[in-house]
């Protein structure tokens, strides 16, 4: 076999994990080859991520248009118009853009990239259409696709996927499932005028999130127009013309000009030959690695969302730091998923650290809690009602911060700095130590002195 075919390190999949795994791992010296079968990037970069806040960001400026006004500044409504092709073309002109910015990556660390779909022969060859490959090691990086539910109908609805690349706007949608992926997409649509329902089987969307998080949540996105149904699901889609007849499990009808579903993802396996070199998946068809990243197969490692840990594309990349550490530097490395940060980009944002309020009382803490409600200064001469939230999660044993959730603008940039404080142990009395930046929604986190009466 020619020196070209021969590797220490295999990677399938370029997604974010894969290409830092690699490039970090040709780094240390390793011989190392990627194998992408669709996009560099993976979803993150091409269907998830970064295309989702572009979206975000558009569906967003009718809000500034229309608080203009209280600011001076005279807009009139009949010279605004919104042109939903050229958002899409300017998005895929900024993703090609970021998929030569992959390749570069790797072409500079010495990565070789092989394009096509790959299967594992045995613990150490993968083929690629006619080329094999030996390698020492092999990583699956393969990452999570969108499922739609069996159901009558079910051809007529699109994923995620599918929405970054819509050629028209419809007047109504219903998106249909109870996960950050529903509800940004629900906002995104509201926010470019779109009729939008949101349709949940459970009692409240966003499961897993703070309650408190959820309900103001859910209050928040009613005032922007977006209907929530809860407690309800989709039975069947009939197209018709233009439209599509939905029948609901509550026995109502609804009728819409697209239908979403964000209801699910499953490991990204089919294909591979697993289980045919006997690489175990968990029930939930996710490989089965333990806390190293290793499967039963020696030799054959995976992370990412195909493991089943948060779906998240910085536990992915933290992931493949350890990984590329443990198999090419000292051998040594660790991961922490305590204290993971995450952000909802619906509008408005959400941003959490740590422990929800419930979690925190399972755990069997003594809890505090403090909470605020305000409008954000942004709106006080706009007439706009939004309101924002912000909730600590104390120990009243030790003062320990727990969890720190915010709905509201920029969410996300503030809660990354908290993350920071939280993960290093900070206590509520360090955070009233903590001068505040006036005037700022941030400073509330730090303002908030008595906890509330209920908790």
């Amino acid at each position: 076999m020619s020196e070209n075919q021969n590797f220490d390190l295999i990677v399938i999949g370029a997604g974010s994990g894969g290409v830092r795994l690699a490039r970090m791992s040709a780094q240390r010296g390793a011989r190392v080859a990627i194998v992408e079968s669709r996009y560099l990037g993976g979803t993150c970069v091409n269907v998830g991520c970064v295309p989702k806040k572009l979206f975000v960001y558009g569906a967003h400026v009718s809000e500034e248009l229309e608080d203009a006004g209280g600011y001076g500044w005279h807009v009139p409504r009949e010279q605004v118009g919104f042109d939903w092709p050229t958002l899409v073309a300017n998005k895929n002109a900024e993703i090609e853009r970021l998929n030569g910015v992959y390749r570069r990556l790797l072409d500079n660390a010495g990565v070789r990239v092989i394009e096509g779909s790959a299967r594992l022969a045995d613990a150490n060859t993968v083929v690629v259409g006619d080329d094999r490959y030996q390698t020492r090691h092999i990583t699956i990086a393969t990452g999570s696709w969108p499922v739609v539910p069996e159901l009558p109908g079910q051809e007529c609805i699109l994923t995620s996927n599918e929405m970054f690349y819509l050629p028209q706007l419809p007047r109504q949608a219903v998106v249909w499932g109870g996960g950050y992926i529903a509800v940004e997409f629900a906002g995104i649509l509201a926010g470019l005028g779109v009729e939008t329902t949101l349709l949940y089987r459970g009692e409240m969307f966003l499961r897993g999130f703070d309650d408190d998080v959820r309900r103001f949540t859910a209050e928040e996105l009613t005032k922007k127009g977006i209907q929530l149904r809860f407690g309800v699901t989709i039975e069947s889609v009939q197209p018709e013309g233009g439209h599509y007849n939905l029948s609901l499990s509550d026995g109502s009808r609804l009728t819409t000009g697209l239908v979403m579903a964000a209801t699910g993802r499953r490991a990204l396996t089919e294909g591979l030959g697993l289980t045919d070199v006997g690489v175990e998946l968990t029930p939930s068809g996710h490989i089965r690695v333990d806390e190293h990243f290793q499967t039963n197969v020696p030799g054959i490692t995976a992370l990412g969302d195909v493991v089943g840990t948060p779906q998240l594309t910085p536990v992915a990349i933290a992931q493949a730091m350890v990984l590329s550490r443990r198999l090419f530097g000292d051998g040594q490395g660790e991961m922490d998923y305590n204290h993971i940060p995450t952000a909802v980009f619906c509008q408005p944002n959400i941003g959490t650290v740590g422990l929800t309020e419930a979690e925190a009382r399972a755990a069997g803490h003594q809890v505090r809690v403090y909470r605020s409600e305000f409008k954000p200064m942004k709106y006080t001469l706009t007439g706009r009602q939004e309101r924002c939230l912000m909730k600590l999660v104390v120990d009243g044993d030790s003062d320990r911060v727990l969890g720190a959730h915010m709905v509201g603008p920029d969410a996300g940039e503030i809660i990354q700095g908290l993350a920071v404080a939280i993960k290093a142990g900070a206590t509520k009395a360090e955070f009233d130590a903590t001068i505040g930046i006036h005037p700022t929604s941030a400073e509330e986190f730090v303002t908030m002195r008595e906890p509330v009466a209920d908790a």
